[in-house]
């Protein structure tokens, strides 16, 4: 129960980091410098309809045109508040990647404390994995890297920082979710603080996956990520959905499904409290990629090509319906209640034993009550109740395969009917 009580208090305090990918160098190939950092993430900070995208991930420590200078990203990072997930590319040989190391090194001594503070935590490579599997070779990838290599740079990192002001900072990997399940890079999973997961629906056309099958297919790559990383904190590195480019398979580049994207994926993960790095900003600057993933087009604006606001997101009726619930021996159910200043919301989140495919979402607001089918252990039970209260209260569940259900409120929710559901998921997990 202690670590029931642990990662109740966790989940209601602490705040889930979002932030965009952000390359290194402009489509011409024409390395960014400080000041085009700062302008893409104060860009990122005021996008109309949405905010809270105060964190970037950066794929290399190395300034464009330098041998192992820091990269400008992190004094335009401090400037403008940015926090960052740092990336140190692994995929170039051992002498490259002792550059990433002294450029890491660099900056540590540079920049202190105000750089340090910003440091969200450290990726050591980016889709190595994936590019040196045969999938990403037949793909045409470039040279990747193996398990062992990456998990020896990860430690020749933590040596790197060791007695630093980034000493304590996480250090992970990311590749793709197919990377993560395929069995064969534990010496990775092992090696890391947490597991960065890259997942495109789009880019999955050996099945069914018009934009309709984007959450389905998402929630079954964290699914299998989470399953792979053992209980590791997953990171969601990158996703997201082409605003405009080729057709793959039977999905639809276009600024339309974008949103449909963001909405049905994206807004639960927000909802969530998931560290989430979305794919991307800009990625057409000057030139347009071919698919092209960049929110607000080939010119940095606030104003992006669709509605970021969520206000569209996947309803509580129809998410809650998307779990069809399968047969085992667990049991928990929770109730809860809050009251706003122009809502009141009663609900109960029950578990019956589990789904093969687990629940997308599921919300419960004023005058609806919703139930959503979690994986759990099996014979367990457990049992919760509470109360809360804040403007416009609503709680809310995601619930991909094989994961418990982490569920929270908005403002002022942060007990109550969170805790009581959560809490009754959690006793149900853990229970003997």
């Amino acid at each position: 129960m202690h670590a029931v009580a642990s990662i109740l208090a966790l989940a209601s305090t602490a705040s889930a980091i979002q932030g965009f990918n952000y390359g290194s160098t402009f489509t011409t190939g024409a390395a960014k410098q400080q000041a085009d950092f700062e302008s893409e993430f104060t860009t990122a900070q005021n996008l109309k309809g949405t905010a809270g995208w105060t964190s970037a991930r950066l794929y290399t420590m190395v300034q464009g045109g330098t041998a192992s200078d820091p990269i400008s990203a992190i004094p335009a990072a401090i400037k403008t508040k940015t926090t960052l997930l740092l990336g140190l590319w692994a995929s170039g040989g051992d002498t490259s990647f002792a550059n990433e190391l002294n450029a890491l090194k660099a900056a540590i001594k540079q920049y202190g404390d105000d750089f340090a503070k910003l440091v969200d935590g450290i990726s050591v490579g980016s889709e190595d994995l994936y590019r040196n599997s045969p999938q990403g070779i037949e793909a045409g990838s470039n040279v990747g890297a193996g398990p062992d290599v990456i998990a020896r740079y990860i430690k020749e990192t933590k040596e790197a920082i060791s007695g630093t002001g980034l000493e304590k900072a996480p250090i992970g990997h990311v590749d793709t979710w197919t990377a993560w399940y395929n069995g064969s890079n534990q010496a990775v999973i092992d090696a890391c603080d947490w597991v960065g997961m890259d997942a495109y629906p789009y880019f999955q056309d050996t099945m069914a996956n018009d934009i309709s099958k984007s959450s389905s297919l998402f929630q079954d790559a964290l699914g299998k990520t989470q399953q792979a990383a053992g209980g590791k904190s997953v990171w969601i590195t990158e996703t997201g959905h082409p605003v405009s480019g080729k057709t793959v398979g039977q999905s639809v580049a276009s600024a339309d499904n974008a949103e449909k994207f963001w909405n049905s994926v994206v807004c639960p993960l927000l909802s969530s409290k998931t560290n989430l790095w979305y794919y991307t900003l800009q990625d057409a600057a000057p030139d347009t990629p071919n698919p092209s993933f960049g929110i607000v087009g080939n010119k940095l604006t606030t104003t992006p090509l669709f509605d970021l606001s969520c206000k569209d997101a996947v309803s509580s009726s129809s998410s809650a319906s998307a779990g069809a619930s399968s047969t085992s021996k667990g049991s928990a159910s929770a109730t809860g209640s809050g009251s706003g200043s122009s809502a009141s919301e009663t609900g109960s989140i029950s578990n019956s034993g589990g789904s093969p495919t687990g629940v997308p979402s599921g919300q419960i607001s004023s005058q609806e009550s919703a139930t959503v089918t979690p994986t759990a252990a099996p014979n367990a039970t457990g049992t919760g109740s509470g109360s809360g209260s804040g403007s416009n209260a609503t709680f809310t569940s995601s619930t991909p395969a094989g994961s418990t259900v982490p569920a929270n409120g908005a403002a002022g929710l942060q007990s109550g009917a969170f805790v009581a559901a959560f809490g009754a998921l959690m006793a149900a997990i853990y229970a003997l």
